[in-house]
């Protein structure tokens, strides 16, 4: 069904809309919690190592990192409702094979496949948002019910998770996606118009496709060998090296191609560079804490995976409160380098805390206080991206 609307009128059913493109968003996010407490019954399960145990969360991060920008491109070719059901659709597929999965490749193999149709869906879901809703009264109104759904996905994910490995099976975790995915599909195909003129029908950068995914893949492989043959290993030197190469070369290629995918100017200009930067090594201790914590829950204290999920629920209600209260009101108020600097710091401190765990130490006297410093402080400093005295 291809039906367009005239951007400049009010879409009819742009609420009906929003309630399906934020059911496609508390998929994605549910299933990046949701995975995280499943994933030591299905290291068991399936005889993953040790050492591979970390590429069921990314090879998801790694696929839908290394091709969101080519998944907005492809929204501007094919036109964002698309887009948006062919990544909801693949989205569906690629957790029915992990939930299906019978050994380690095929649940990483699905694992990617989610991170690649969900960078697919991201963008083609935030640009379908933006051109529903015209009025930007209505439009913020829209982005705050699309991001405060996301924010509960989180908890409902650790909490969802925790239920279905318990009471059934990891599997579950994966199956739990689809019903999702068929909805929103379904409601995105028969509801959602596209705007007229809404496809930009400018080269694909190819070259900068190919180059930033190896690229990326090979930073992430050089970590991982390094925490299996050292990092004076010479593979573990090879694939930094490589990686050093192929990411400057997506740079070259990128400050020449008239349709870049992803415009130098985004990243050379101070404040947006620095901050893109900043938050990405926040998000990368984040993955860290979060991989580390469940298993220690599990596997050292002995918790269920249902005890697992309650016990990440404090970060997810300092994490609400931090963005809905402290951050809301700060960055109105302080100007952004002045938020950025010592809310990082505070989550360092937190991290800092997690140092001292060892196998006796308590929940409420070491992890407690970790992870609520953590969920208060990481989306204060985040906000300061969009708010009146921001720096971007």
């Amino acid at each position: 069904m291809s039906r367009t609307v005239d951007s400049r009128l009010p879409d009819p059913s742009r609420w009906k809309a929003l309630v399906f493109i934020s059911l496609a968003q508390l998929m994605v996010v549910l299933d990046s919690t949701i995975v995280n407490i499943a994933l030591p019954s299905a290291q068991r399960d399936l005889g993953i190592s040790d050492a591979n145990k970390q590429w069921v969360i990314t090879a998801y991060a790694l696929a839908f990192g290394g091709l969101l920008l080519f998944g907005g491109r492809i929204a501007d070719l094919w036109g964002r409702k698309r887009a948006f059901v062919v990544g909801l659709t693949g989205f569906a597929l690629a957790s029915a094979i992990g939930g299906a999965a019978a050994n380690q490749a095929m649940l990483l193999g699905s694992r990617a496949a989610q991170g690649a149709f969900g960078a697919l869906l991201a963008p083609a879901a935030l640009s379908l948002l933006a051109v529903t809703f015209t009025d930007a009264r209505e439009r913020a109104k829209a982005f705050g019910i699309f991001g405060a759904i996301a924010g509960g996905g989180g908890a409902v994910g650790l909490l969802l998770g925790g239920v279905l490995t318990e009471y059934l099976n990891w599997r579950w975790t994966f199956f739990a996606n689809i019903p999702f995915a068929i909805v929103a599909a379904l409601g995105a195909y028969f509801v959602i118009r596209e705007p007229e003129g809404g496809r930009n029908r400018s080269a694909l950068d190819i070259p900068g496709v190919v180059l930033s995914t190896l690229g990326l893949v090979s930073l992430v492989y050089g970590f991982t060998r390094a925490e299996t043959n050292g990092w004076s290993a010479p593979s573990t030197i090879g694939l930094f090296v490589a990686a050093g190469v192929l990411l400057a070369a997506f740079g070259l290629v990128e400050s020449k191609v008239r349709a870049p995918l992803l415009p130098m100017r985004v990243v050379t200009e101070r404040n947006r560079g620095g901050v893109y930067a900043s938050l990405g090594l926040a998000i990368i201790g984040l993955f860290g804490v979060f991989l580390f914590l469940t298993y220690y829950l599990q596997v050292v204290q002995g918790y269920s995976a249902i005890r697992t999920g309650f016990a990440f629920l404090p970060m997810v209600a300092a994490f609400v409160v931090g963005s809905t209260q402290i951050g809301t009101r700060l960055v109105t108020r302080v100007p952004a380098r002045r938020l950025m600097a010592p809310g990082f710091a505070v989550a360092a401190v937190a991290m800092l805390l997690l140092t001292r765990l060892d196998i006796g130490s308590s929940y409420p006297g070491v992890i407690l206080p970790g992870l609520v410093l953590l969920g208060g402080v990481v989306p204060t400093a985040r906000r300061t991206r969009t708010g009146p005295n921001a720096t971007t």
